[in-house]
């Protein structure tokens, strides 16, 4: 049992877990304050750019990116939501800290996705109305869209650090680190 503590929660390990701990907590205290100030429905709260390039909308979202899955059965939702979500960051947790195939950077991204998956998750579970999303970006109509659909901190923790892990993995995919400047 003691091998188990010594090899699985190292400083290497745990130290990262800062960012999850950051980024959940970062994400919450913005929900909250975007539910105090704007009660829910879409409307603008402020224009930080005085340009419409960044908005503040207080949206809520019932289902999963970009409102997919919005038409599904009420009885599907909470495994497909909840239940299949909470199986996944616990298995990325538990490789997370019995791996040791991860690079200082992976880890790192690994912790993001943690953090931005449990804020999600926990409005899932808490917020009846939804999760709440809030930032609102314009894209002069790339892919067809003048907006990109609304969302949070923790939808960005997610995307960003999964592009990161990504990347990360095709150009040091060797456990030894050879080639990743941040090993």
């Amino acid at each position: 049992m003691k091998s188990f503590f010594k090899d699985n929660f190292t400083k290497e390990k745990l130290l990262p877990l800062t960012l999850t701990a950051l980024i959940l907590t970062a994400d919450q205290i913005i929900k909250a304050v975007i539910v105090k100030i704007q009660p829910f429905h879409p409307s603008l709260i402020k224009d930080i750019f005085n340009n419409d390039l960044l908005c503040i909308y207080h949206v809520r979202n019932k289902a999963i990116a970009f409102s997919l899955g919005e038409g599904l059965p009420d009885f599907l939702k909470p495994v497909i939501f909840v239940i299949f979500p909470v199986l996944v960051l616990g298995f990325l947790v538990w490789y997370y800290l019995r791996s040791n195939e991860f690079t200082k950077l992976q880890r790192w991204a690994a912790a993001g996705i943690i953090g931005g998956g449990l804020g999600n998750i926990i409005d899932r579970i808490f917020r009846s109305d939804g999760v709440v999303d809030f930032i609102s970006v314009k894209i002069f109509g790339l892919f067809g869209m003048e907006r990109w659909p609304t969302f949070n901190i923790a939808d960005s923790s997610v995307v960003v650090c999964c592009i990161l892990l990504l990347i990360t993995m095709f150009i040091s995919p060797s456990k030894d680190g050879k080639g990743d400047p941040a090993k």
